[in-house]
This record gives structure tokens, sequence and C-alpha cells, in this order.
């Protein structure tokens, strides 16, 4: 029987094999006995190994601590008690396995410590709990490591690597990927777009030719997407179905998607060439009469994207030979002037009607036509400017500004040129 007494386990609290207390108290002035037993805390703790290597008279031992880290205390004396197999059960969420490491760590406890450890390295995380985390760990050397390897820096080819991957989906290179479908696309398109975001590692990354070789692919394909999808509209039998607006408009969020990206990672002329090379055939569809009264979403955001790039060439971002400029502006400027007044006809007639060019996006493509319109050779001006004032809707775009800078150019150059031959006149008087 005495045998039996022996081996029985020891229990937290059983004040009748007790041999030490463990009297916890905060600065608050709680005050709390654990019935305890040495040889437990020998075998699980070097702490309390020390402390009872010379034991009081009491056979109590003092610990004191913070009401924050006080139920810590309270779970690692329990946890002292259990099994080493049943530890890591016991620990049930990031912030207690926290709080109890912090104490474990104070008390010397290695199993405990190991065991914490192997817990937060596989349970997920909140980002708000990663800090707390980062702050028990970041002194306890090597044993921490793993912990440490899910938040460390990644090596630039790993993130090349993640960067492509992502790529490849976000511009549907690699296919659908059922059954996620658009879902996948589009996550993997805010991710690319915030792995571009400012940081000192972007750059290399962003200018590598693999990197690049990935995005111009992925723009092209967009790009063919799009057109195919635009040019499927005229054998849609329902053009106000929601199927197919829906498609149509997808596919256009992924350019202009694209645009977006491409302009943090200095490729913006891709996309302007692209755009300048299809725009013929994109303005071919969406003028064809079977979309005069449909696809209003459509025409608005096809405009904004242009605007886009039109403000990229107007201002010098993207530079391109005279005759493209050209060419863009005159398959532009005739379609924005047109659908100017239609849309403001729209939404005076129905005050509910969403598609509207808004001041911002009207100044801005107003700014950049000008700029366009002053960098091309007088003669193109001329004609530009010629056609605009011909037209029954000269209120917008305001072209005036660039007309009156023609004016005195045109002057001037006459001056210039009389001038010049007056002087060469003169010159061969006198030899």
């Amino acid at each position: 029987m005495d045998k039996a007494l022996k081996t029985k386990p020891c229990r937290l609290g059983d004040q009748n094999t007790s041999d030490v207390v463990i009297c916890l108290k905060d600065r608050e002035g709680r005050h709390q006995q654990f019935y305890s037993h040495s040889s437990v805390l020998i075998k699980r703790s070097k702490y309390f190994a020390e402390r009872l290597s010379n034991p009081d008279p009491s056979n109590s031992i003092n610990v004191h601590c913070s009401e924050v880290n006080y139920d810590h205390h309270v779970n690692l004396l329990r946890l002292l008690y259990l099994p080493t197999e049943l530890i890591l059960d016991a620990l049930d969420s990031v912030k207690s396995a926290v709080g109890i490491l912090q104490s474990a760590v104070s008390f010397k406890c290695d199993e405990i410590v190991s065991c914490c450890i192997q817990y937060l390295e596989a349970v997920p995380w909140e980002d708000k709990e990663e800090e707390h985390i980062l702050k028990a760990v970041s002194k306890l050397g090597p044993i921490a490591m793993p912990i440490i390897a899910r938040i460390q820096p990644v090596d630039l080819a790993a993130t090349k690597t993640v960067l492509i991957s992502a790529i490849r989906v976000a511009t549907s290179i690699v296919g659908p990927c059922p059954p996620f479908g658009n879902e996948l696309k589009t996550s993997a398109q805010e991710q690319v777009e915030y792995m571009l975001g400012e940081d000192e590692d972007t750059p290399l990354v962003t200018a590598d030719d693999e990197v690049r070789s990935v995005v111009r692919t992925g723009l092209s394909h967009i790009c063919a997407t799009f057109e195919k999808d635009l040019s499927s509209l005229l054998l849609e039998p329902d053009l106000a179905s929601e199927t197919a607006d829906e498609k149509i408009m997808h596919s256009l969020s992924d350019l202009e998607w694209m645009c977006s990206i491409l302009g943090k990672m200095d490729l913006m002329k891709d996309f302007v060439s692209n755009w300048a090379e299809r725009s013929s055939n994109v303005l071919g569809v969406i003028e064809d009469k079977k979309l005069d009264s449909f696809m209003w979403g459509l025409k608005i955001k096809l405009i904004e994207v242009t605007a886009k790039v039109l403000e990229a060439v107007g201002y010098g971002n993207v530079i391109l030979a005279a005759p493209i400029r050209l060419t863009l502006l005159k398959s532009w400027l005739p379609y924005i002037r047109k659908m100017k007044p239609l849309l403001d006809k729209r939404g005076s007639e129905d005050t509910g009607f969403p598609y509207k060019m808004n001041e911002d996006l009207c100044q801005t493509i107003e700014g950049a036509i000008v700029t366009l319109v002053l960098a091309l050779p007088s003669n193109d001006q001329a004609d530009i400017l010629a056609d605009w004032m011909r037209a029954e809707q000269v209120r917008y775009p305001d072209l005036s500004e660039a007309f009156e800078v023609w004016c005195f150019r045109t002057k001037s150059a006459k001056r210039r040129l009389v001038e010049g031959l007056d002087g060469a006149g003169n010159a061969t008087l006198t030899l």
C-alpha cells in the first residue's frame, strides 16, 4: 500500500502531499497559494530547482508578477504537472501560448518552452499577434528558429518565383483554374499589386528580364482576350443580358489592372503601344450601330483607360513617334467628343444613370489632349484644330489654348522665316 501511494501522481493543489507552497502575488494585491511538490518543480524548472536548493524554513516560494501575466503564471504551474506528451494538446490559443512561453522562459522550463515553440510554429496567426510572438521569441536563440523561419524575409530568387507564378495566374496565362475560376485570378491580381508596392527590393525584382518577359506575355494575352470578347459582342443575340455585360467588363477590368501594374514596372510604353495598335479594331466594334443603346459601362470604362494612355503620352512619360501619337489622337478624339454630350444627355434625362464623365476625368483628358496636340508637327496641329472647330460640338474638349499657342507659333515661325530670308538676301548682296 505504501508503495502504491509513493507512485501515485502528484496533483497541483493537493495539500495532503504538498511539501512546498508557491505564493503568487501581483502588484494589485492579488495573492494566491498553490500547494506544490518539490519533486515536480525541481524536475521541470531550473529556476525552482535553484530556489529549492536553499529551502526556506517556511517551505514557501514567493513569486511576484504583473496583472498581465498573472494568469499565464497560473497556467504554467498547471502545465508543470502534465506529462510532456500532453503539454502540446493543453495549449489552446496563440495569446495563451505566447504568455505561457514568456513565463516558461523566466522560470527556465525547457520542456514547456519547446512545446510552446512547436505550437506557435504550427498554428495560424493574426497580424496583430505576430508582433507579440516576435517579442517573445526574439531572445531565445536557435530554439526559436522554426518560428523565425515563418516570417523572415525571403531571398530575391524566391520572391521572383512567387511573383512570376502569381502573374501567370493573374493574367490567365496558365488558363482557367477550376473550381476557383475568377476568384483565384482576382486574388492573384491583388497580391501582385501588393508585392509591387514600394519596397527596397521591388526595383530589383521588377527589373529582372524573366519577370518583365512574363508580364509582357500576360499583357498580350489580356489584350487578345479583351479584343476577342469585344468582337463577340456583335454576335451576341441579347446585348442587354447581364451575362454579356459581365463578361466584357471583367475582361476590361483585367486590362485596366494590367495598366496599373505596368506603370509600377516602367513598362507603360508596352501598354500604350498595344492600345494604339488595337484602337482601330476596338473603336470599330464599340461604334457599331448594334451597340448604340447598350454597353454604357463599357463605353465609359474605355474612355477611362484611354485617358490613362493619353496622359502617359501627353506628359512625356511614354515616348512615341509623332505618327503614332497622331494616329492615337485622331482615333480617340472624335469618339470622346461624340460620347461626352451623349452621356451628359442620358444623365440629364435619367438622374439615376450612373455612367458619366466626371470633372476629374474630363480635366485629365482635356489637359492630355492639349499637350499632345502642341507636341505634333504644325501641319498636323492645324488639321486637328480645323476639324475641332468645324465640329458641331466644340465645347469639349476645349482646345482653345492649343489654338492660341498654334497661332502664336505660326506667326513666330513665319517671322523667323522672313528674317532668315532677309538675312540670306543681304548676305548675297554684300558678296
